[in-house]
């Protein structure tokens, strides 16, 4: 959420940055209500003010008749009887006035939350995706001495991923992983999360399901509500990312001086509703309604947090090259930019079977925007006056994108499959995926 302050003392400096994201945003509505809102708060402290003077000036004229002779009990009594016709129409005015005042507010939070994070100065310009630079690349796609299958072929002919029981078992856009196809997913999470706790991650397993009131705050509502799974009658939300619990998990709070920064690391199952159509991009496990990712997720003071963000990248790439993937870094331009963020860096890996890249990651530094939604706050010593935090998060990596890239990448002619070193101790020794 972006500070009212910021949008009444500078609004045209927003309104320019906004711009840059090629979209509507409600900016003038949130100033027209700000204002209203304002304007009707200034009456109604007025009114409440008068009331409570009034009632004052009732209770002394109720002394004063006690005290009084009879002309002047009379005389008092009369100026009672006004006072309290006017503190009953003051008082009916009031509550209309408040009712107003409180649909406003409703009405004023609810645009301000429809309205996205300022771009970074430094993101560069451009429409949508095609807009996004290549910052750079490590390694390039090898070339292979033989026709290299897709993942799908390679899945089924190893017996490691049975399309045709996902289906029926949860319908179009599931499947199963089975045996060493399996084991091989599970080998990467937990290496990719062995990797980051060395690294400084306090590794989290939160709940897959969360109330209403953490989308909100998170900046996932009500932006993305239609690609979200919910059920109606525990009012339940199944978490699109793991980014969801990790931003609430300081919801509401004051941290302590010397708590930050916090580094985050956590898998979980990801749930969306995909919109899919027909074509390359639905082949295979690339894009489902259910998949894991492990994410890591940074809370630090707002000074430390472009250099936060070049870190998260790092911490990124040294999952594709401890796997000895070729990937390359892309900067979205401000027209690809999510919700939340003010700068993105993506993470994408070559794969040889779809003969394309893969995002396996999207790092983004939202700067105090889900801070201020979510209540965040930090005090930098004790009694100082509390701040927003900065916050940044980033798969690290994506699963089952990650697994594809490693299929693709490590198949050899005869169809089998090498497994990277770094994952062989996670697999019981196991050096290749053969379909015997």
């Amino acid at each position: 959420m972006l500070s009212l302050q910021l949008l009444r003392e500078d609004a045209e400096a927003v309104r320019r940055a906004l711009a840059r994201r090629n979209t509507e945003i409600p900016i003038d509505r949130a100033l027209e209500l700000d204002s209203e809102h304002r304007k009707l708060l200034a009456t109604v402290e007025a009114q409440r003010a008068e009331k409570n003077d009034l009632s004052k000036e009732i209770g002394q004229l109720a002394r004063e008749m006690k005290q009084a002779d009879t002309k002047e009990a009379k005389h008092a009594e009369h100026r009672r009887s006004d006072l309290v016709a006017r503190s009953s129409y003051i008082g009916e005015q009031l509550d209309e006035m408040e009712s107003r005042l409180d649909a406003i507010s409703a009405e004023l939070r609810s645009v301000l939350l429809d309205i996205p994070n300022i771009p970074d100065e430094t993101a560069p310009e451009g429409p949508d995706e095609s807009g996004n630079v290549v910052v750079r690349q490590s390694g390039e796609p090898a070339a292979l001495d033989f026709e290299p299958k897709p993942h799908w072929e390679l899945g089924e002919s190893l017996g490691i991923i049975d399309f045709e029981r996902g289906t029926k078992l949860a319908g179009s856009r599931f499947y199963v992983l089975r045996g060493m196809g399996a084991k091989l997913e599970r080998a990467l999470i937990a290496w990719m999360l062995d990797l980051h706790a060395s690294r400084g991650y306090f590794e989290i397993y939160p709940p897959a399901m969360m109330k209403e009131e953490n989308l909100w705050s998170g900046g996932w509502l009500p932006k993305f509500g239609e690609n979200m799974y919910h059920d109606a009658e525990d009012d339940f939300w199944w978490i699109p990312t793991a980014e969801v619990a990790l931003t609430n998990m300081h919801r509401d709070e004051i941290m302590e001086p010397g708590t930050l920064p916090i580094n985050y690391s956590a898998c979980t199952p990801c749930f969306r509703r995909e919109k899919m159509s027909a074509g390359r991009d639905v082949r295979g496990i690339k894009r489902g309604h259910q998949f894991d990712k492990v994410e890591m997720y940074k809370f630090v003071e707002p000074e430390q947090s472009a250099e936060a963000l070049e870190s998260l990248v790092k911490d990124a790439e040294a999952v594709a090259e401890g796997l000895g993937l070729t990937y390359r870094i892309l900067e979205l331009c401000t027209g690809d930019l999510g919700f939340n963020a003010a700068k993105t860096y993506d993470v994408e890996v070559w794969s040889p079977g779809c003969e394309e890249w893969l995002e396996v990651s999207s790092c983004s530094n939202c700067t105090d925007f889900q801070a201020r939604r979510a209540n965040i706050r930090f005090r930098r010593e004790k009694g100082a006056k509390p701040e927003y935090p900065h916050t940044l998060n980033g798969s690290g990596l994506a699963l089952p994108r990650t697994m594809i890239a490693v299929l693709e990448n490590y198949q050899q002619p005869d169809g089998s499959v090498i497994i990277p070193e770094v994952l062989r101790p996670y697999m019981g020794g196991v050096e290749r995926i053969d379909s015997r």
